[in-house]
């Protein structure tokens, strides 16, 4: 921005917490979920080994180096009308999602949680539509097995996902495309 005498204004751009904006709404609407007892849904701990800490103080112990266990499964779980939920959450600013995004064990995982009853998804958020959508992991498995393509069109999401309006409470309300695929006929 140019303001009189020459003086220009810059806007900063913080980039420290890219990726974690999709992250906060879904939090934010599994809270609303849990205080209105409409679901039990919360994100997965990644699972650490802690190899080296700082104990200048007992209070103010910090964490140097620390590794992951295992490879973690997907971000969330939980429980909706009887039925477990278990989905991977990822942003991507292209007009497409890179399959490198979502490692093979996480793929595995949701045909385990699909395979044994569950319910098992994808929420991908296309920040550069500003659009969210639930693709469901049947559809995710179909999709891999052609093989003919390291990434999914934004295109194929518009014609087999289901799209996620944003709004203010619930935030992202995925359990009413999850109502509509999984639950069809039921009353809400």
């Amino acid at each position: 921005m140019n303001y009189p005498m020459g003086i220009k204004k810059t806007k900063t751009i913080n980039h420290g917490n890219r990726g974690m904006s999709l992250e906060g709404a879904i939090n934010e609407t599994n809270e609303y979920y849990l205080a209105n007892d409409i679901a039990v849904i919360h994100k997965k701990p990644t699972p650490v080994t802690i190899t080296k800490v700082d104990f200048p103080s007992r209070r103010d112990a910090v964490i140097k180096e620390a590794y992951f266990k295992i490879p973690s499964t997907t971000d969330y779980n939980g429980i909706y009308k009887g039925r477990y939920i278990d989905f991977e959450a990822k942003e991507t600013r292209l007009n497409f999602f890179p399959l490198a995004n979502i490692h093979r064990h996480q793929i595995i995982h949701l045909k385990k949680i699909i395979e044994n009853g569950g319910i098992g998804f994808l929420l991908i958020m296309f920040s550069k539509f500003d659009t969210i959508f639930l693709l469901d992991g049947e559809k995710l498995f179909n999709f891999l097995q052609e093989g003919k393509r390291k990434s999914i069109p934004y295109a194929f999401f518009e014609k087999e996902g289901y799209q996620i309006k944003e709004k203010y409470q619930p935030r992202i309300d995925y359990l009413e495309v999850v109502q509509k695929i999984y639950f069809k006929g039921e009353p809400v």
